[in-house]
Protein backbone atom coordinates (compact mmCIF):
# COMPACT_ATOMS: atom_id res chain seq x y z
CA UNK A 1 0.00 0.00 0.00
CA UNK A 2 1.18 3.41 -0.93
CA UNK A 3 -0.02 6.72 0.22
CA UNK A 4 0.49 10.55 -0.91
CA UNK A 5 -0.40 13.25 0.49
CA UNK A 6 -0.33 16.03 -1.23
CA UNK A 7 -1.85 19.90 -1.15
CA UNK A 8 0.34 21.56 1.83
CA UNK A 9 1.10 25.01 1.89
CA UNK A 10 1.80 28.64 3.20
CA UNK A 11 -1.83 30.60 3.75
CA UNK A 12 -2.94 33.28 5.78
CA UNK A 13 -4.84 32.96 8.94
CA UNK A 14 -8.83 32.70 7.51
CA UNK A 15 -7.93 30.62 4.30
CA UNK A 16 -8.90 27.19 3.29
CA UNK A 17 -7.03 24.37 2.37
CA UNK A 18 -7.34 21.25 0.64
CA UNK A 19 -5.33 17.93 1.41
CA UNK A 20 -5.36 15.05 -0.85
CA UNK A 21 -4.38 11.18 0.02
CA UNK A 22 -4.18 9.32 -2.81
CA UNK A 23 -3.96 5.38 -2.13
CA UNK A 24 -2.84 2.29 -4.18
CA UNK A 25 -1.82 -1.23 -4.06
CA UNK A 26 -4.83 -3.00 -2.47
CA UNK A 27 -8.95 -3.63 -2.99
CA UNK A 28 -9.14 -1.19 0.23
CA UNK A 29 -11.92 -3.52 1.30
CA UNK A 30 -12.69 -2.45 5.11
CA UNK A 31 -10.27 0.00 5.22
CA UNK A 32 -10.04 3.28 6.78
CA UNK A 33 -7.94 6.27 5.90
CA UNK A 34 -7.02 8.60 8.30
CA UNK A 35 -5.51 12.24 9.15
CA UNK A 36 -3.62 13.00 11.75
CA UNK A 37 -1.31 16.05 12.27
CA UNK A 38 2.06 16.88 13.95
CA UNK A 39 2.92 20.49 15.15
CA UNK A 40 6.69 21.89 15.70
CA UNK A 41 7.31 20.11 19.34
CA UNK A 42 4.36 18.39 19.77
CA UNK A 43 3.20 14.83 19.28
CA UNK A 44 1.41 13.80 16.64
CA UNK A 45 -2.68 13.79 17.05
CA UNK A 46 -5.76 12.60 14.82
CA UNK A 47 -7.53 14.43 12.99
CA UNK A 48 -10.23 12.98 11.43
CA UNK A 49 -10.98 9.43 9.41
CA UNK A 50 -13.22 7.63 6.77
CA UNK A 51 -14.15 4.52 6.20
CA UNK A 52 -13.88 3.07 2.76
CA UNK A 53 -16.89 0.98 2.75
CA UNK A 54 -19.31 2.97 4.34
CA UNK A 55 -17.86 6.43 3.74
CA UNK A 56 -18.48 7.16 7.44
CA UNK A 57 -16.57 10.02 8.94
CA UNK A 58 -15.29 10.57 12.27
CA UNK A 59 -13.31 13.58 13.49
CA UNK A 60 -11.30 14.55 16.34
CA UNK A 61 -11.45 17.56 18.24
CA UNK A 62 -8.74 19.67 15.97
CA UNK A 63 -10.55 21.21 13.75
CA UNK A 64 -13.82 20.20 14.32
CA UNK A 65 -16.56 22.05 12.59
CA UNK A 66 -13.74 23.80 10.09
CA UNK A 67 -12.42 20.28 8.71
CA UNK A 68 -14.56 18.23 6.39
CA UNK A 69 -12.97 14.59 5.64
CA UNK A 70 -14.70 12.89 1.98
CA UNK A 71 -14.06 10.47 -0.25
CA UNK A 72 -13.58 11.48 -4.31
CA UNK A 73 -16.35 9.61 -5.96
CA UNK A 74 -15.38 10.95 -9.28
CA UNK A 75 -11.51 9.62 -8.55
CA UNK A 76 -10.49 6.12 -10.50
CA UNK A 77 -8.55 5.35 -7.56
CA UNK A 78 -8.72 5.80 -3.68
CA UNK A 79 -8.67 9.47 -3.15
CA UNK A 80 -9.70 10.91 0.72
CA UNK A 81 -9.72 15.06 0.92
CA UNK A 82 -9.38 17.05 4.20
CA UNK A 83 -10.92 20.34 3.55
CA UNK A 84 -10.32 22.63 5.96
CA UNK A 85 -11.92 26.10 6.33
CA UNK A 86 -11.05 29.14 8.67
CA UNK A 87 -7.45 27.77 9.25
CA UNK A 88 -5.51 29.18 11.96
CA UNK A 89 -1.70 29.68 12.94
CA UNK A 90 -2.17 26.71 15.40
CA UNK A 91 -3.35 25.00 12.17
CA UNK A 92 0.32 24.85 11.35
CA UNK A 93 1.37 21.11 11.18
CA UNK A 94 2.68 18.29 8.79
CA UNK A 95 -0.23 16.86 8.10
CA UNK A 96 -0.16 12.76 7.35
CA UNK A 97 -2.36 10.48 5.62
CA UNK A 98 -2.54 7.27 7.13
CA UNK A 99 -4.41 3.79 6.25
CA UNK A 100 -5.20 0.53 8.25
CA UNK A 101 -7.85 -2.73 8.39
CA UNK A 102 -11.32 -1.09 10.07
CA UNK A 103 -10.36 -2.00 13.59
CA UNK A 104 -12.55 0.22 15.48
CA UNK A 105 -9.69 2.38 16.80
CA UNK A 106 -9.63 4.81 13.94
CA UNK A 107 -8.21 8.34 16.11
CA UNK A 108 -5.24 6.19 17.48
CA UNK A 109 -1.64 5.17 15.42
CA UNK A 110 -2.60 1.90 16.46
CA UNK A 111 -5.28 1.58 14.09
CA UNK A 112 -3.07 2.05 10.76
CA UNK A 113 -0.68 0.14 9.05
CA UNK A 114 0.50 2.18 6.04
CA UNK A 115 1.26 5.96 6.52
CA UNK A 116 2.30 8.85 3.75
CA UNK A 117 4.79 11.50 4.02
CA UNK A 118 3.01 14.11 4.91
CA UNK A 119 2.18 17.50 4.16
CA UNK A 120 2.92 20.71 5.05
CA UNK A 121 0.71 23.20 6.26
CA UNK A 122 1.59 26.79 7.81
CA UNK A 123 -0.60 29.32 8.41
CA UNK A 124 0.04 32.34 8.74
CA UNK A 125 -1.16 35.44 11.22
Amino acid sequence: VQLQASGGGLVQAGDSLRLSCAASGSTFSNYVIGWFRQAPGKEREFVASITLDYDSPYYGGVGKGRFTIARDKASKTVTVHLHMNTLKPEDTAIYYCAAGQLRYRVNTDEEYDYWGQGTLVTVSS
